[in-house]
């Protein structure tokens, strides 16, 4: 016990120490703040990240177009080996090229509809029309009674919910109160929570059983077209992501579009009371398998301290999307921010001790596959599933990914020692609102890639705004929902961690323990 007391008793003492002589450059800090907030062209680089790019599923057009506008933006401003850097093997592009759905009796009415990424045209060159085919069944021998019956039919699956008013308004900023305890809270014991669900048990996880069955069957019958609800959602906000498979031996799905909760069930209604609904529609996508491969957007600030410049500090987000909308919130947000940091770097004629890599990544809603591959080629030995010393060099990993709202703060993703560090960093911008470390993790974005194999890598804190209630992959993911106050706020604080990342000393600590190697050794 007194053994375990003066060694925590030491462990506060270094963190008093570090955080006294972190030092800060206010001169810098200044004219990072006035570069950024009075001069910002964020919002610039987000229309042409949205507007003019378009959708950017992985490997698609508008991917490439908005990459390829990035890369050579990047060259524009100064910045060495712009290029897009491949990861490997992806699969196939995918893109709607037309999308048209409406009822047609007992009266006329579109419908708000969105194609399902990766699945095929509706067949035909023109619009198709039919009645729909309420698919209702419980378990699989009421099932097979729709067997043999539904191709090149318009299928839909019964469902049981049921829509309610919401009476909280859709934006939202943390709550002073909830920002103080992520500041206080304490880490987890490996291990603690987490435990295995009895899934044969679980009737959630039956009916999703049942439903994927009903999913294979429906796919094997061929219908013309297969109409699901979106998954949350309402007000004509659809959330859409994937219906079919990307691989490149993968067989091409039915058409399939997701519709909006009103229209689905105004349609059930009328089925289940005897009321025949006949749709028209027309759907058209196309594939594109000429070039398999999956690209980031790399480039880089080359160091220039004879000691310090093959250390590494990274930046980055994703910029691949879904299609439902031009994914403004989720990701052209953070890779417009990080752009903009390095602008603001560069706009004040800084020469950083460290190199400065930005990257933005692909394939991230497939998996996070474009900074995973990353990783592997360049910091991890996969064949022994171990780091390599180029991953020594790389001090620290910055990444935004929640939407468009300001940062208040850093997730600590468990590493307890970088803390005084980044809360000394954060003390010229609490006026901004940005003051909260929290050692607690942060999950679903490509800072886990570096986290996996030891590499610090942090998420910042973001007001949440609309993002799970309006935006994350819906058809309202568009420009008009970006904060523009916001972003530059975020781009000035990221542009200042950089700057103190590079300048350190000292590259960020390390966490100290064996879960990094663990989920190395896994398969990350």
């Amino acid at each position: 016990m007194r053994r375990s007391f003066l060694l925590l008793l030491g462990f506060f003492f270094i963190q008093l120490v570090t955080a006294q002589e972190e030092k800060v450059d206010m001169d810098m800090m200044n004219k990072i703040r006035k570069e950024g907030l009075e001069n910002s062209r964020v919002m610039e680089i987000a229309m042409y990240l949205t507007d003019v790019s378009g959708p950017r599923l992985t490997a698609s057009p508008g991917y490439m177009k908005a990459a390829t506008w990035a890369k050579n933006k990047l060259n524009e401003w100064g910045l060495s080996n712009a290029n897009l850097e491949p990861w490997g093997e992806f699969g196939k592009g995918w893109e709607q090229t037309k999308c048209y759905v409406a009822m047609s009796a007992p009266y006329y009415m579109p419908l708000i509809a969105m194609p399902r990424a990766w699945t095929g045209s509706t067949p035909g060159e023109g619009v198709i029309k039919g009645e729909v085919v309420l698919i209702k069944a419980n378990d699989s021998a009421e099932l097979m009674k729709y067997a043999g019956k539904l191709k090149d039919k318009i299928v839909m699956t019964w469902s049981s919910a049921k829509l309610s008013p919401s009476f909280e308004a859709d934006g939202r900023r943390f709550a002073d109160t909830t920002l103080d305890k992520m500041a206080k809270a304490e880490p987890r014991p490996q291990g603690q929570g987490g435990g295995q669900r009895n899934q044969g048990n679980n009737p959630q996880f039956s009916q999703f059983q049942l439903q994927r069955r009903m999913n294979e069957m429906i796919n094997r019958e061929n219908p013309a077209l297969v109409l699901t609800m979106t998954a949350r959602g309402n007000d004509g906000t659809i959330f859409v992501s994937s219906g079919g498979q990307y691989q490149k031996d993968a067989s091409i799905a039915p058409a399939s579009v997701v519709l909006s909760s009103d229209d689905y069930l105004r349609i059930q209604r009328l089925i289940e009371s005897g009321v025949p609904v006949t749709l028209e529609a027309e759907i058209k996508t196309k594939f594109y398998t000429d070039d398999l491969k999956g690209y980031n957007v790399i480039a880089e600030i080359q160091g220039t301290d004879k000691s310090l410049k093959e250390e590494l500090v990274m930046l980055g987000g994703h910029l691949d999307s879904w299609h439902a909308a031009t994914g403004a919130t989720d990701n052209a947000a953070g890779c417009a921010v990080m752009m903009e940091a390095i602008r603001i770097l560069k706009a004040t004629g800084f020469k950083p001790r460290r190199t400065i890599r930005i990257a933005l990544w692909s394939g991230e809603e497939q998996g996070l596959h474009g900074s995973r591959n990353y990783v592997r080629n360049h910091f991890a030995d996969t064949a022994r599933t171990s780091s390599t010393r180029n991953n020594a060099k790389v001090s620290a990993y910055y990444n935004l990914d929640n939407g468009t709202g300001r940062i208040r703060g850093i997730y600590l993703q468990g590493n307890k020692a970088a803390g005084p560090i980044f809360a000394k960093w954060l003390e010229p911008f609490q006026d901004l609102g940005a003051a909260t470390v929290t050692i607690n993790n942060t999950g679903g974005t490509d800072h886990l890639a570096f986290d996996a194999f030891g590499i610090p890598g942090f998420q910042f804190i973001q007001d949440a705004i609309e993002y799970d209630t309006r935006t994350h992959h819906t058809n309202m993911d568009t420009y008009d929902h970006l904060v523009p106050e916001d972003l530059k706020q975020a781009a000035t604080i990221v542009a200042a961690f950089v700057y103190n990342t590079a300048q350190r000393d000292q590259k960020i600590p390390r966490k100290i323990n064996s879960q990094n190697q663990g989920q190395a050794n896994r398969g990350f």
